[in-house]
């Protein structure tokens, strides 16, 4: 399993050498958000847009907890077990300690 600690010395580091990466992805993500939340319909809804930075599963439980959502809605890559293991599972996390109802969609599915 994903040693966060060890990681996150990994990944900060990592940034510090490439400055203007986090910029870049993060322009990157909205640019791809935004296309997907255009091909979607989602007459009637509210929808809000936002690029969370850092440890996934914790960013999407401190978000969802702050803005008092009624469900979080996530996505699963369905990866192997092995590769679970290895790598962990934002969804499984968000699942096992979010205080909402939490939907899973799989990437196979077509919208």
């Amino acid at each position: 399993m994903r040693n966060d600690e060890i990681w996150s010395h990994v990944d900060r580091k990592w940034i510090e050498e490439n400055s203007g990466a986090v910029e870049k992805m993060e322009e990157s993500s909205y640019r791809l958000l935004n296309a997907i939340v255009e091909k979607l319909d989602f007459n009637g809804i509210r929808t809000e847009r936002e690029v969370l930075l850092g440890e996934p599963h914790i960013r999407i439980l401190e978000d969802a907890e702050k803005e008092k959502v009624d469900a979080i809605i996530i996505g699963n890559r369905g990866f192997s077990k092995i590769k679970r293991f290895f790598l962990g599972s934002v969804a499984q996390r968000v699942i096992s300690e979010a205080k909402c109802p939490v939907l899973v969609t799989h990437s196979e599915t077509e919208y």
